[in-house]
Order: structure tokens, then sequence, then C-alpha cells
């Protein structure tokens, strides 16, 4: 049974998004290699230096971290644990819920990203031109 043609052009789009997540996810993990990280390690740094800050520290609950990367709780846990070791990022106890555990940035997490997120931007604006 063929498809119909509207359902066509919606699979053949879709494929295409996949597409360029996927020459763009690569393209990411080469470029940021050179500094010791890939894309997922990145968007986390990115996430948390953009926060806002409580008490002078830009913080985030690992759950609010979790909803907002695409990484499962146990990859984005592996993550942490490894930006942490790599002295890029700090965990503390949540003041508001003594369960959670909040991130943030280190000095040195603070400083890598500063000098890794214009070569994560020229990245995406050279890839996201391929669609326009």
């Amino acid at each position: 049974m063929a498809a119909n043609r509207p359902e066509q052009g919606l699979v053949r789009q879709w494929r295409e998004i996949l597409a360029l997540h996927a020459r763009t996810q690569c393209e990411l993990d080469r470029v940021l290699h050179g500094h010791g990280l890939c894309a997922s390690d990145f968007e986390v740094l990115d996430l948390l230096a953009e926060g806002t800050a409580v008490d002078g520290v830009c913080a985030y609950r690992v759950q609010e971290i979790s909803g907002r990367v695409h990484l499962s709780q146990s990859a984005l846990s592996r993550l942490i644990g490894r930006l942490e070791k790599d002295g890029l990022v700090e965990r503390g106890m949540c003041r508001e819920d003594r369960r959670g555990v909040r991130v943030a940035l280190t000095a040195k997490g603070r400083a890598l990203h500063g000098e890794v997120r214009p070569v994560q931007r020229a990245v995406l604006a050279r890839m996201l031109a391929e669609t326009g």
C-alpha cells in the first residue's frame, strides 16, 4: 500500500530534521573534542552559564537540567560526574529540598565555557544556515 503524498512529505521533512541534527551533533563533537568536551558536555555548561543567579551562583537542580537536555537521568548523572571530576562543575545540596542536588559552574568551568561558546555558536550558525 503506497503512502499518500502529504504523508510522504511529512516523513521526508522529519528525516531531513533528523539528518541535520545528526550532522550538527557530529560537527559539534568534532570541534569541541579539541577542548576536551562533547556536545552534551557543552550543553550542560551552557545551560549553567545562562542560569539565573541565586546568592551570586548560577545553579540548577539535576532534575531541572534533565528537563532541558536530551539525556536520560543516568546519562546526565554520569556526564555531571565527569564534569565534576574535571573541575568544571560542583555539586551541592539543594537548600529548598535536602533530597535535591544542585549543580553549578566552577571558575574553571565558566572560563572554559567562555572560550568554547564562540566555537559552538559558529558551528550552529554554519550548520543551520544550510536549512535557510
